[in-house]
């Protein structure tokens, strides 16, 4: 993943755009810091691929048929949608 600063990107942003058309992923900073992630556009699991690289999150696999579509999960009335969620993190982590 390639970083620019603020001040570069607003050199010339439309050429900063034409190389994350082709595929790039692109840091912005600010001195120093990360203030934005320029990424391709894809399907909404595509949006995760830097943060499962970097190993900050796990996603299940998925099977061909549902590779575009994001997890679904049912969650029973009265439970907390948060807790199924951290249940199935513990799962993944044993």
């Amino acid at each position: 993943m390639s970083t620019i600063s603020v001040r570069e990107f607003s050199y010339n942003p439309s050429a900063v755009f034409a190389r994350v058309e082709k595929g790039e992923a692109i840091q912005v900073t600010r001195h120093g810091n990360v203030i934005a992630i320029l990424s391709p556009a894809g399907g909404p699991m595509e949006r995760y691929a830097h943060l499962v690289a970097q190993g900050k999150i796990k996603l299940k696999s998925a099977t061909a048929a549902d590779r575009h579509g994001m997890p679904h999960y049912e969650v029973p009335e009265g439970v907390d949608p948060l807790a199924v969620l951290l249940t199935e993190r513990e799962e993944d982590d044993r």
